[in-house]
């Protein structure tokens, strides 16, 4: 009873602060400003925004042909149109259900190509330390591009630069406290805790020792500057945020990836954390949610659309299995 509660509220919350965000965010705009960011969706140059779309579906068989170089050390070579519609469709589910789309990835891959769910799985919890590690790369390279603008910012919310350098020195402290109490604890969750991370560590680096490794780092910085470039493009939708740099938008694009993580695909907050960081560089309230909405419906329409499509043909195409 208690794990279907935790289940259950797992998967409503998400929704619901979505549900919430998309309703705050319409009443804490007047019905002018609602009109313009409107006319701004409206308005929106096709051509930039099918772009935007285009790019996005690159980087998914981008991902697809990644995701079978990280396979084939196993011994598996699946199928590339089976690894896309996998993929397009795992996206599709994670709209629904947070995180739901890598169990559905490792299910229909032990569906249609036999290959066993844990090593499946484990691919793809490589996959995702390897995104991670990707967009730790993209903040720290922001912040040494915007310090100044991003040290402004955090100064005007109440943090002073030596407030931020404590907080820093207090944190790498703790984390080095916290990796030597992991080292040298026998408690049997720790050691448990410890094997975990050690194969983690064991998957990334096993990367340099794979056949293909150096296209598969090449498919790597391939997909995040696509999702850089789909993000891009976008501010040419918008008459107000043409002029902004690859490095201004870099920040927005931080905080919607985080926005991504906390609603189910960013529902309701992904324009509202787009629009607040591009108002550190001067960006209007409105043409910053326009901009935001813009991102987000595009790429979710994406997602639906070929997800919904990659769900129904992938049986079809699979008959046999």
């Amino acid at each position: 009873m208690k794990n279907s509660l935790k289940k259950t509220l797992k998967t409503v919350l998400p929704i619901a602060l979505g549900v919430f965000l998309v309703w705050y965010s319409y009443n804490s705009t007047s019905p002018e400003d609602r009109a313009q960011i409107i006319k701004y969706i409206k308005e929106a140059n096709m051509l930039w925004v099918s772009l935007s779309i285009l790019l996005g579906i690159l980087s998914h068989i981008s991902r697809a042909i990644r995701w079978s170089y990280l396979l084939e050390p196993l011994g598996y070579k699946p199928k590339l149109a089976n690894n896309i519609l996998i993929i397009l469709t795992s996206y599709f589910a994670n709209l629904g259900i947070p995180r739901s789309g890598e169990i559905l990835r490792a299910t229909a891959l032990t569906s249609y190509e036999n290959v066993p769910f844990e090593k499946g799985f484990g691919t793809i919890v490589t996959e995702r330390v390897i995104d991670l590690i990707m967009l730790l790369g993209i903040i720290g390279t922001t912040f040494i591009l915007q310090t100044d603008i991003i040290l402004e910012f955090f100064q005007n919310k109440g943090f002073n630069l030596n407030k931020i350098l404590i907080l820093l020195v207090i944190f790498i402290i703790g984390a080095g406290l916290f990796f030597f109490f992991i080292k040298k604890s026998t408690h049997p969750f720790i050691l448990k805790l410890r094997g975990f991370v050690s194969g983690l560590i064991q998957g990334v680096t096993s990367i340099f020792k794979m056949k293909n490794k150096w296209l598969f780092i090449f498919h790597t910085f391939f997909i995040w500057g696509v999702y850089i470039g789909m993000f891009w493009v976008i501010k040419f939708t918008v008459p107000e945020t043409i002029g902004l740099t690859v490095s201004q938008l870099l920040v927005a694009f931080v905080f919607g990836a985080f926005a991504m993580t906390a609603t189910n695909g960013g529902i309701g907050l992904y324009p509202i954390a787009v629009s607040s960081a591009l108002a550190i560089f001067g960006i209007s309230s409105v043409s910053g949610d326009a901009f935001g909405w813009i991102m987000w419906i595009s790429q979710t329409l994406m997602v639906v659309i070929f997800g919904t499509i990659s769900f129904l043909v992938l049986p079809l195409l699979n008959r046999n299995k």
